[in-house]
């Protein structure tokens, strides 16, 4: 009787565990990250299926793969303390530094760039860059919250722009002028979050703009050109959308046809013709522009559904931020904000003709493991910040 009670008594205490467990998620974040996690399976399927091949057939089952590692990832992360990464976010930033001198001289080189870098005994590719962005935010979120910092004295300040220069320059190399660019918004938004004051945020913008005349007067008449030629064409084309719509402008001249004849409900899953007959490559219907089949197949309804799910997810995440219980957790919940809302803002664009075209992916929808990955461990640590908020 009394090994029976024992029994009863700690099953309740594991059922009382696992409850407490479950309640201190933050649920209005899980939510819209398993929903975008479920769209992208789906129409990676559905473009898998229409393309017909043995190997893109096998797209979707190769993302589950990477949802499940990233779901391993995320579990772990949220159950540590976020606060231990801290300490190690300087030498996670110098690994990241390390991979990406090692891809910039050994990776593998495709369409022109050398942005993946296999590892052998795995026979995986992974992209150094994505993992940097988490690196670069813990890294600038440590500095910035030590307890005698002041973001108004240059050495902290200066130290973060330091601490953004060298991936940046090593990313831009590849070349991935997109990603390097990304590099910048959470390093701009953890400094402003931290308290930079209005007079130096003044003259940083006055600042950038006579950077950006000039870099525009440079190109313009060709002194010392720092843009590659296809950079510049992605840009011209952006501008005028119509300039090169044969060759150029192809692919969001099409993306923005796909999206516009979906119409209020789409053509139905599995039914788009644009990239279905080839006019929306089939190369990179599952990625750069996955919105635009979405968009074809399930219409404004769609689309508009997906939007949703992206703008939940960040309220979650910035209200994670406003509820962490120190600067650390604040300023990487922001950091991780701004480079979720950058990746869907600039993907969404180009594929109704808002952003240039720069190979930005769709977070945790677009087909790719490596910011799959950054995506989850970003999400577990937010998760970290939110149950530690909880407790203290």
């Amino acid at each position: 009787m009394r090994h029976r009670l024992v029994q009863i008594g700690g099953r309740r205490l594991l059922y009382q565990k696992l409850t407490d467990g479950l309640k201190s998620l933050d649920w209005l974040q899980i939510i819209p990250v398993v929903v975008l996690l479920m769209i992208g399976l789906l129409f990676i399927f559905s473009t898998g299926k229409q393309i017909g091949s043995p190997v893109a057939s096998q797209f979707w089952i190769r993302q589950l793969q990477w949802i499940v590692l990233g779901g391993g990832v995320w579990l772990v992360l949220l159950l540590v303390d976020y606060r231990t990464l801290r300490v190690w976010s300087p030498f996670l930033y110098l690994l990241c530094i390390l991979l990406l001198v090692i891809t910039l001289f050994y990776g593998i080189r495709l369409g022109g760039a050398r942005r993946w870098l296999l590892i052998p005994l795995l026979n995986i590719r992974i992209q150094p860059s994505e993992f940097t962005k988490l690196a670069l935010v813990l890294l600038v979120s440590a500095i910035l919250s030590v307890p005698t910092a002041n973001v108004n004295k240059i050495r902290y300040w200066g130290g973060c722009l330091l601490a953004l220069l060298l991936p940046f320059a090593l990313i831009a190399a590849e070349p991935d002028l997109g990603s390097a660019v990304i590099l910048l918004s959470p390093v701009v938004c953890i400094i402003f979050v931290a308290g930079l004051r209005w007079r130096y945020i003044m003259t940083f913008a006055l600042l950038a703009a006579l950077m950006t005349a000039a870099v525009v007067i440079n190109e313009k008449m060709q002194i010392y050109p720092l843009l590659k030629e296809y950079q510049k064409e992605r840009i011209l084309t952006f501008l005028d959308a119509d300039r090169d719509i044969r060759h150029r402008g192809y692919n969001q001249f099409q993306a923005r046809l796909a999206v516009g004849s979906g119409g209020a409900w789409g053509k139905g899953f599995s039914q788009g013709t644009q990239h279905t007959l080839g006019f929306l490559p089939q190369t990179v219907s599952n990625n750069d522009f996955i919105f635009s089949v979405i968009a074809e197949e399930t219409g404004f309804a769609g689309g508009a559904t997906l939007v949703a799910m992206y703008f939940i997810l960040l309220y979650s995440i910035l209200r994670t931020a406003f509820l962490a219980t120190d600067l650390f957790g604040r300023f990487v919940a922001c950091g991780l904000a701004v480079i979720f809302f950058f990746h869907s803002f600039v993907n969404i664009g180009m594929s109704i003709g808002l952003s240039p075209v720069t190979g930005l992916c769709l977070p945790l929808v677009s087909y790719g493991g490596s910011f799959m990955l950054f995506a989850m461990c970003g999400l577990g640590i937010l998760q970290s910040i939110y149950r530690q908020r909880i407790r203290t």
